[in-house]
């Protein structure tokens, strides 16, 4: 069974602009895992609010 695609957390526009920045280059293929990295901290950031009884992801938690 084929896995259900996330949406993009990331501006793949401002990424490869700050890549660009620091004189590199973008592959085609780095944006979606640049993104997956982004969904596993906020789970994690989620995981350790709700172990501290709260509903507002803060700072701290990420």
């Amino acid at each position: 069974m084929a896995t259900k695609k996330r949406e993009s957390l990331i501006v793949a526009s401002k990424v490869k602009a700050y890549i660009k920045s620091k004189k590199m280059m973008t592959s085609s293929d780095a944006l979606e895992p640049i993104s997956d990295k982004v969904y596993a901290m906020l789970d994690a950031a989620i995981a350790r609010t709700k172990a501290n009884r709260r509903s507002t992801v803060k700072a701290q938690d990420l």
